[in-house]
Protein backbone atom coordinates (compact mmCIF):
# COMPACT_ATOMS: atom_id res chain seq x y z
CA UNK A 1 0.00 0.00 0.00
CA UNK A 2 2.67 2.03 0.79
CA UNK A 3 4.42 1.99 -2.73
CA UNK A 4 0.78 3.19 -4.18
CA UNK A 5 0.74 6.01 -1.75
CA UNK A 6 4.11 7.42 -3.03
CA UNK A 7 2.53 6.79 -6.65
CA UNK A 8 -0.29 9.21 -6.17
CA UNK A 9 1.54 11.43 -4.38
CA UNK A 10 4.42 11.36 -7.29
CA UNK A 11 1.27 11.58 -9.72
CA UNK A 12 0.14 14.86 -8.03
CA UNK A 13 3.47 16.42 -7.67
CA UNK A 14 3.86 15.97 -11.73
CA UNK A 15 0.61 17.59 -12.26
CA UNK A 16 1.21 20.30 -10.38
CA UNK A 17 4.71 21.24 -12.08
CA UNK A 18 2.41 20.98 -14.86
CA UNK A 19 0.21 23.16 -14.25
CA UNK A 20 2.52 25.08 -12.97
CA UNK A 21 4.75 25.44 -16.39
CA UNK A 22 1.34 25.41 -18.04
CA UNK A 23 0.00 29.18 -15.87
CA UNK A 24 3.83 30.28 -16.42
CA UNK A 25 3.57 29.79 -20.35
CA UNK A 26 0.49 31.97 -20.18
CA UNK A 27 1.68 34.94 -18.03
CA UNK A 28 4.56 35.05 -20.28
CA UNK A 29 2.70 35.26 -23.77
CA UNK A 30 0.25 38.19 -21.77
CA UNK A 31 2.93 40.02 -20.89
CA UNK A 32 4.36 39.70 -24.16
CA UNK A 33 1.35 40.20 -26.10
CA UNK A 34 0.99 43.22 -23.82
CA UNK A 35 4.22 44.51 -25.11
CA UNK A 36 3.21 43.87 -28.55
CA UNK A 37 -0.05 45.20 -28.45
CA UNK A 38 0.60 48.68 -29.16
CA UNK A 39 3.08 48.18 -32.27
CA UNK A 40 0.26 45.50 -33.69
CA UNK A 41 -2.91 47.41 -33.55
CA UNK A 42 -0.70 50.16 -35.13
CA UNK A 43 0.35 48.20 -37.61
CA UNK A 44 -3.17 46.68 -37.98
CA UNK A 45 -4.43 50.01 -38.69
CA UNK A 46 -1.80 51.30 -41.17
CA UNK A 47 -2.57 48.19 -43.05
CA UNK A 48 -6.63 48.22 -43.18
CA UNK A 49 -7.04 51.83 -42.25
CA UNK A 50 -8.74 51.56 -39.02
CA UNK A 51 -9.89 54.74 -36.84
CA UNK A 52 -9.13 56.65 -39.91
CA UNK A 53 -5.73 55.44 -40.20
CA UNK A 54 -3.44 56.77 -43.43
CA UNK A 55 -1.55 54.78 -45.67
CA UNK A 56 1.98 55.36 -47.02
CA UNK A 57 2.82 55.65 -50.71
CA UNK A 58 5.86 56.20 -52.48
CA UNK A 59 4.72 58.37 -54.62
CA UNK A 60 1.25 59.64 -56.43
CA UNK A 61 -0.44 58.85 -59.92
CA UNK A 62 1.86 60.28 -62.81
CA UNK A 63 -1.34 62.15 -63.80
CA UNK A 64 -4.35 62.96 -61.71
CA UNK A 65 -7.40 62.04 -63.07
CA UNK A 66 -9.28 65.49 -64.40
CA UNK A 67 -12.93 63.74 -64.07
CA UNK A 68 -13.19 63.06 -60.56
CA UNK A 69 -14.88 66.28 -58.10
CA UNK A 70 -12.71 67.61 -55.62
CA UNK A 71 -12.26 66.89 -52.33
CA UNK A 72 -11.58 69.84 -49.69
CA UNK A 73 -9.01 68.89 -47.06
CA UNK A 74 -8.74 70.87 -43.42
CA UNK A 75 -5.86 70.19 -41.09
CA UNK A 76 -5.85 70.52 -37.66
CA UNK A 77 -3.46 70.33 -34.81
CA UNK A 78 -3.56 69.64 -31.21
CA UNK A 79 -1.14 69.51 -28.25
CA UNK A 80 -1.18 66.96 -25.06
CA UNK A 81 -1.12 69.53 -22.27
CA UNK A 82 1.76 67.98 -20.91
CA UNK A 83 4.03 69.25 -23.81
CA UNK A 84 4.50 73.39 -23.84
CA UNK A 85 4.61 73.78 -27.05
CA UNK A 86 2.54 75.70 -29.49
CA UNK A 87 0.96 73.80 -32.67
CA UNK A 88 -0.55 74.89 -35.61
CA UNK A 89 -1.21 74.21 -39.45
CA UNK A 90 0.37 76.93 -41.94
CA UNK A 91 -1.56 75.94 -44.50
CA UNK A 92 -5.19 76.82 -45.21
CA UNK A 93 -7.67 74.40 -46.46
CA UNK A 94 -6.96 72.90 -49.73
CA UNK A 95 -9.23 71.77 -52.54
CA UNK A 96 -7.76 68.84 -54.73
CA UNK A 97 -8.60 66.05 -57.48
CA UNK A 98 -8.03 62.87 -55.84
CA UNK A 99 -4.76 61.42 -57.45
CA UNK A 100 -3.54 64.93 -57.33
CA UNK A 101 0.05 65.24 -54.88
CA UNK A 102 0.31 68.08 -52.61
CA UNK A 103 3.00 69.38 -49.62
CA UNK A 104 0.99 70.99 -46.46
CA UNK A 105 3.04 72.61 -43.94
CA UNK A 106 2.84 72.62 -40.20
CA UNK A 107 4.42 74.57 -37.41
CA UNK A 108 5.96 73.75 -33.91
CA UNK A 109 7.07 76.36 -31.75
CA UNK A 110 8.89 75.16 -28.18
CA UNK A 111 7.36 77.73 -25.45
CA UNK A 112 9.74 75.94 -22.55
CA UNK A 113 12.63 77.84 -21.24
CA UNK A 114 14.51 74.25 -22.20
CA UNK A 115 14.83 72.01 -24.78
CA UNK A 116 11.72 69.87 -25.16
CA UNK A 117 10.44 66.67 -27.50
CA UNK A 118 7.34 65.50 -28.60
CA UNK A 119 5.89 63.07 -30.99
CA UNK A 120 2.55 63.43 -33.00
CA UNK A 121 -0.02 61.08 -33.71
CA UNK A 122 -2.51 61.60 -36.56
CA UNK A 123 -6.12 60.42 -38.02
CA UNK A 124 -7.98 61.03 -40.88
CA UNK A 125 -12.04 62.19 -40.58
CA UNK A 126 -14.46 60.71 -41.39
CA UNK A 127 -12.77 57.07 -41.19
CA UNK A 128 -13.84 55.84 -43.77
CA UNK A 129 -11.38 58.43 -45.97
CA UNK A 130 -8.51 56.44 -44.13
CA UNK A 131 -7.37 53.59 -46.23
CA UNK A 132 -7.78 56.29 -49.50
CA UNK A 133 -5.16 59.10 -47.70
CA UNK A 134 -2.13 58.26 -49.07
CA UNK A 135 1.20 59.96 -47.15
CA UNK A 136 4.27 60.33 -49.02
CA UNK A 137 5.90 62.06 -46.48
CA UNK A 138 5.36 62.94 -43.01
CA UNK A 139 6.97 64.15 -39.73
CA UNK A 140 4.41 61.38 -37.32
CA UNK A 141 5.51 58.60 -35.13
CA UNK A 142 9.18 60.50 -35.28
CA UNK A 143 10.26 62.35 -32.18
CA UNK A 144 10.86 65.72 -32.71
CA UNK A 145 13.04 67.88 -30.05
CA UNK A 146 13.17 71.78 -30.55
CA UNK A 147 15.15 73.47 -28.56
CA UNK A 148 14.30 76.94 -26.78
CA UNK A 149 11.77 78.75 -28.51
CA UNK A 150 12.77 77.00 -31.64
CA UNK A 151 10.01 76.70 -34.09
CA UNK A 152 9.87 74.56 -36.88
CA UNK A 153 7.75 73.80 -40.26
CA UNK A 154 6.92 70.33 -41.01
CA UNK A 155 5.59 69.12 -44.09
CA UNK A 156 3.22 66.57 -44.83
CA UNK A 157 2.97 65.12 -49.03
CA UNK A 158 0.23 63.41 -49.11
CA UNK A 159 -2.91 62.59 -52.42
CA UNK A 160 -6.12 60.80 -52.36
CA UNK A 161 -6.02 57.79 -54.09
CA UNK A 162 -8.97 57.79 -56.95
CA UNK A 163 -10.33 55.13 -55.95
CA UNK A 164 -11.87 57.14 -53.09
CA UNK A 165 -14.64 58.39 -55.74
CA UNK A 166 -15.25 54.95 -57.36
CA UNK A 167 -15.80 53.16 -53.78
CA UNK A 168 -19.63 53.26 -52.50
CA UNK A 169 -18.48 54.04 -49.03
CA UNK A 170 -17.08 57.15 -49.91
CA UNK A 171 -17.75 58.42 -53.01
CA UNK A 172 -20.31 60.71 -51.01
CA UNK A 173 -17.09 62.37 -49.23
CA UNK A 174 -16.28 66.38 -50.43
CA UNK A 175 -14.12 66.99 -47.45
CA UNK A 176 -11.79 65.21 -44.91
CA UNK A 177 -10.10 66.00 -42.12
CA UNK A 178 -6.10 65.28 -41.56
CA UNK A 179 -5.22 66.04 -37.71
CA UNK A 180 -2.73 65.75 -35.35
CA UNK A 181 -1.83 65.43 -31.89
CA UNK A 182 1.66 65.97 -30.34
CA UNK A 183 2.32 63.87 -26.79
CA UNK A 184 5.53 64.51 -24.56
CA UNK A 185 8.22 62.01 -24.81
CA UNK A 186 8.85 60.82 -21.22
CA UNK A 187 12.33 59.34 -22.37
Amino acid sequence: MAHTADNLTNEVSNRNRATLATLAVVVFAMVGLAFASVPLYRLFCQVTGFGGTTQRAEAAPEEAPLNLAPVSVRFDANVNPKLPWAFAPVTPPVSLVPGEEITVLYRATNLADKPTSGTATFNVTPQKAGPYFMKIECFCFTEQTLDVGESVDMPVSFYLDPDIKQDENTKDVDEVVLSYTFFADLS
